[in-house]
């Protein structure tokens, strides 16, 4: 009986503090460069999306074939940053990916991921700097 009551407390302190975290989460949509952003306005982010440009959002990542969703985010006490657990999908596999997300400006992310990507190789590579893009939302 303790030990059902101890990982029951342990279980609500760390579902507290992972929906705590994730009211101070990133908010709007993120691309890869200043001139996707601007591209994004012009036409439209579903165009870039379709078109295989990766899209970072507080819901996870997303492009054309490709998704990570964040299924876990906790907000560090020392860093403008947060750790987040992700189930990514490709087109026949499905993996976990563990990302830092470092706010470097109000309008800059560092994203590092602890999946290994061959350069040459199809997989997608999470990891980069990822900038606002002010006046755009999710299609």
């Amino acid at each position: 009986m303790r030990k059902v009551g101890l990982f029951a407390v342990l279980s609500a302190l760390l579902c507290g503090a992972s929906a705590a975290s994730a009211e101070d989460f990133i908010k709007g949509v993120y691309l890869q460069s200043e001139e996707l952003c601007a591209q994004a306005k012009k036409e439209s982010v579903k165009s870039l999306i379709d078109s295989g440009t990766l899209v970072l959002s507080a819901r996870g990542i997303d492009s054309a074939e490709y998704s990570c969703e964040f299924v876990n985010i906790i907000r560090a006490k020392r860093f403008p940053a947060w750790a987040v657990t992700a189930l990514c999908h490709e087109p026949g596999h499905m993996f976990p990916d563990t990302l830092s997300i470092l706010e470097l400006s109000p309008t800059q992310l560092d994203v590092a991921s602890v999946r290994s990507v061959d350069d040459e190789g199809p997989q997608t590579d999470n990891a980069g700097s990822y900038y606002l893009c002010d006046g755009v939302a999710l299609p």
